[in-house]
């Protein structure tokens, strides 16, 4: 019996001096939190999906307090939480340009040269570090296994043949897709961008050829047929200046290899032309 009791009271014992320790450094150490914070935290979506560069958001709100962030930071909740973040802190928010993902590749499957059968895990990580990197010759493109698509927690962004696909209007721009995406296809462009170079190959042209049909060649016609300057070669790569370009469209009509992606709303149908009425016959007297 004595061998029970004892470690019972021993054990219990512990506890009591423990939890009184635990209250009294709970007590001495307490930080107070800024009622700001709470009702910040309560404002914000909920997605903790680090578009705003905070660990979650328990640390955005924490920065908002703190003056570390500005009010316009949650992607996901757009201009109206930052207007109440702004009046909650007693400050003007700024408008913040919408953003939106865009994959800078579109070599689907009837387009690209698949050199090997790719075994491994359904992950474009993986995939990325494997010998051969994944089934498609081209090994600057999509890697087409969705990592990017489990991230997203709006729905934005599936994979069709083989190439991850943006829904503009579901996309919130909080770059999870572009953060995880091995190979930096995924960018961050301005919503109001319409037009931008779908390639992310910086090969010569004809390497380019040989493992994609729609991959940009280096050939300067964008550029030339650009009025605005607004894009340049890295390389061999056509890359568009937002801040210049003015969706005009050229540089989609000038590039051979279809390489520059046009996401303008199509232009409706010019309504047909009144026909004339045909003469009435005469009716004879």
């Amino acid at each position: 019996m004595e061998g029970i009791l004892y470690p019972t009271l021993v054990m219990g014992g512990l506890g009591v001096i423990f939890g009184a320790l635990l209250a009294f450094a709970s007590e001495k150490f307490y930080v107070a939190v800024d009622e700001r914070q709470s009702k910040i935290r309560e404002i914000l979506p909920g997605a903790n999906c680090g578009g705003c560069g905070y660990p979650g958001c328990d640390g955005y709100a924490e920065a908002c307090v703190s003056g570390a962030a500005q009010p316009n930071k949650c992607a996901a909740g757009g201009p109206d939480v930052a207007a109440k973040i702004a009046e909650i802190l007693g400050v003007t928010a700024e408008a913040a340009e919408p953003m939106v993902a865009f994959v800078k590749c579109h070599g689907t499957y009837d387009k690209t040269v698949k050199d090997c059968v790719y075994m491994g895990f359904d992950d474009c990580r993986s995939a990325a570090v494997v010998p051969g990197k994944g089934p498609a010759s081209c090994t600057y493109g999509c890697l087409g296994f969705g990592t990017c698509v489990k991230v997203c927690q709006f729905d934005a962004i599936h994979v069709k043949d083989g190439v991850a696909v943006v829904d503009r209007e579901k996309c919130v721009g909080c770059g999870s897709c572009a953060a995880e995406c091995p190979r930096g296809v995924i960018a961050l462009v301005p919503k109001k961008s319409k037009v931008q170079v779908g390639c992310s190959n910086p090969l010569k042209g004809p390497f380019v050829k040989k493992v994609c049909s729609t991959g940009c060649i280096g050939c300067t016609l964008c550029v030339k047929a650009c009025p605005k300057q607004a894009i340049s070669m890295q390389g061999n790569l056509a890359v568009i200046d937002p801040a210049l370009c003015v969706n005009c469209g050229l540089c989609v009509s000038k590039c051979p290899a279809k390489a520059i992606v046009d996401m303008r709303p199509p232009r409706p149908a010019p309504a047909p032309k009144p026909q004339p009425e045909a003469p009435q016959p005469q009716a004879q007297a």
